[in-house]
């Protein structure tokens, strides 16, 4: 194993600086999120965290808004 194995383009999970990068945020910022609860789900697999693809464009479909006083 070389470790290019977990950097497929069909693997669906992605790491805390991955996931990060996929949605324009810093490391810092979405592991703050994850401790308050207010960012998108994750997944323990062992000790690692990892954030499945599927659950970070549902995360930023929920934010979504038409305008800036749109509230939800």
């Amino acid at each position: 194993m070389t470790g290019n194995e977990s950097k497929q383009p069909d693997n669906p999970f992605l790491n805390t600086k991955e996931a990060a990068a996929w949605l324009r945020l810093t490391k810092n910022t979405l592991e703050k999120m994850r401790v308050n609860g207010t960012g998108p789900l994750y997944r323990k697999h062992g000790r690692y965290v990892r954030y499945h693809i599927d659950d970070l464009v549902d995360y930023s479909k929920a934010g979504q808004r038409r305008s800036t006083s749109d509230e939800r």
